[in-house]
């Protein structure tokens, strides 16, 4: 095989069941990671400021349907203060990340940017949904670094399926990643494994995607609905195509992994908490010597973090941040890796003097 695989040889390597033959996926890819990331584990601090959503999303636990579910949305100082404990820790980075909450403001969050930037060393990464143009670049301009927004799954019609749209606005979230660099972010996305009615092509298309999005940040972990959900109820959506069904477990998670890393060989790409969640005692040491190089400790105040719910019994729901930061440095240390130190972005990318608002892809 290639050092960069093409789309057949990536719809092979998904459809191989055969140990032997996926240990040479495995050390191939690991190959891939070591010559051009190293041997550092980035770690990036997690902090989930809020679990108010504003979407419908047949699958997540967040999604505002749930009415069993106690809102929360962390204080600015709050935030700081978890931002203050990844500088403890020595963590480059810490990630922002809530549902879409619109009533998570443009400025306020910019304050909170423009603070952390100014009184800790850290780069930051947002995650927060589906956000306009005048958001997006406010919190660039802010000094935001990075930007998460997943795409799922290529596959539109089954996106659709599972992200029933908010009111009659229509998005394009790979239209938004690409305005996403133009304002100078890098940019990250990713992929659920296993959605009821993804087809094996269909994850190849995601992974040639990833290919051609030049993407800095990727995130692969299992389909795992909440039971609180249509699709964690049994609700079907599209049936096995052909009689085929990608399997939401941990070795098809690992095999994305692999396969991203040699398509995308000098991206940052994470042992995901969704992967620990399924194999708690080793499924992040394993996805980290199958192809991934970061870690992302969760840093939220205990009191919130078992309310953001995305899916049950997620792991590390009930560590502290310092008990859970010497868990991982031991697990690294474990497999011969290191901790890496600073941001560990994959490029310095410099906000574009000006730029225009450009085509909205939100639309109301």
């Amino acid at each position: 095989m290639n050092t960069t695989p093409d789309k057949t040889e990536i719809l092979n390597w998904l459809r191989e069941t055969n140990a032997e033959r996926l240990a040479e996926l495995w050390r191939r890819a690991d190959e891939t990671r070591r010559q051009h990331v190293g041997d550092a584990v980035h770690l990036r601090g997690l902090v989930e400021i809020s679990n108010f959503c504003a979407r419908q999303c047949a699958y997540c636990g967040l999604r505002m349907g749930n009415e069993n579910l106690v809102r929360y949305r962390m204080l600015a100082d709050e935030i700081f203060a978890a931002a203050q404990q990844a500088v403890k820790f020595g963590y480059g980075t810490v990630v922002l990340q809530a549902g879409e909450d619109y009533g998570i403001t443009t400025e306020w969050l910019a304050e909170v940017v423009r603070r952390i930037k100014s009184e800790t060393p850290l780069a930051v990464t947002l995650s927060l949904g589906e956000r306009s143009n005048k958001d997006l670049a406010a919190w660039r301009a802010a000094g935001a670094d990075r930007y998460l927004l997943r795409f799922e799954t290529s596959d539109r019609n089954l996106f659709d399926e599972i992200h029933p749209p908010l009111g009659n606005r229509e998005c394009d979230r790979i239209e938004i990643l690409r305005r996403l660099r133009e304002f100078g972010f890098e940019v990250g996305s990713g992929i659920m494994v296993g959605i009821p009615g993804q087809t094996f092509a269909s994850v190849a298309k995601d992974i040639e995607l990833f290919r051609e999005l030049d993407l800095d940040m990727i995130g692969i972990g299992p389909f795992i609905p909440h039971p609180a959900t249509p699709l964690g109820s049994g609700f079907k959506i599209f049936p096995p195509v052909n009689g085929e069904q990608v399997p939401n477990n941990e070795l098809m998670v690992y095999k994305a992994v692999a396969l991203t890393r040699l398509v995308r060989p000098d991206a940052n790409i994470p042992a995901t908490t969704a992967l620990a969640t399924i194999n708690k005692k080793n499924g992040r040491e394993l996805g980290l010597q199958r192809g991934a190089n970061v870690f992302m400790p969760n840093l939220t105040p205990l009191k919130y973090r078992r309310l953001y719910e995305i899916y049950p019994n997620k792991a590390c729901i009930a560590e502290t941040g310092d008990a859970c930061n010497g868990c991982l440095g031991l697990r690294i240390k474990g497999i011969g890796r290191h901790i890496g130190s600073g941001a560990g972005g994959r490029r310095d990318r410099q906000m574009l003097p000006e730029f225009e608002a450009g085509k909205e892809f939100c639309h109301a």
